[in-house]
């Protein structure tokens, strides 16, 4: 299992952007199961920002609702990230993460099993 993040870098607070996680090495169609995206700031740990499960339900954390957009494509292969009104409190390096077990805990901040190595989002204000 493979999954690699693009899409980080800088803007000015207010603007918007676009992180993608592409995953490969699920081999059942109904996997992954559950995909996420975590961020984590310098000196700060690691947060759950959204996650959607493979019937397409979307979990946020409240910082992030009706600003943030977690969805996938239809074969589940690419996870997206749609970032609007960017504050600084944003920044931080972004991680894509995914589980395969049906049935399993999928919300913003559960476990996750495969980790991606990061995209990092600068804001400044």
């Amino acid at each position: 299992v493979q999954l690699v993040e693009s899409g980080g870098g800088s803007v000015q607070a207010g603007g918007s952007l676009r992180l993608s996680c592409a995953a490969s090495g699920y081999t059942n169609i109904y996997t992954p199961a559950c995909m996420g995206w975590f961020r984590q700031a310098p000196g700060k740990e690691r947060e759950g920002v959204a996650a959607i499960d493979s019937d397409g339900r979307t979990s946020y954390a409240d910082s992030v609702k009706e600003r943030f957009t977690i969805s996938t494509d239809n074969g589940r292969n690419t996870l997206y990230l749609q970032m609007s009104s960017l504050r600084p409190e944003d920044a931080g390096m972004y991680y894509c993460a995914a589980h395969g077990i049906l049935g399993y805990d999928c919300y913003a901040g559960s476990w996750f099993k495969d980790w991606g190595q990061g995209t990092l989002v600068t804001v400044s204000s």
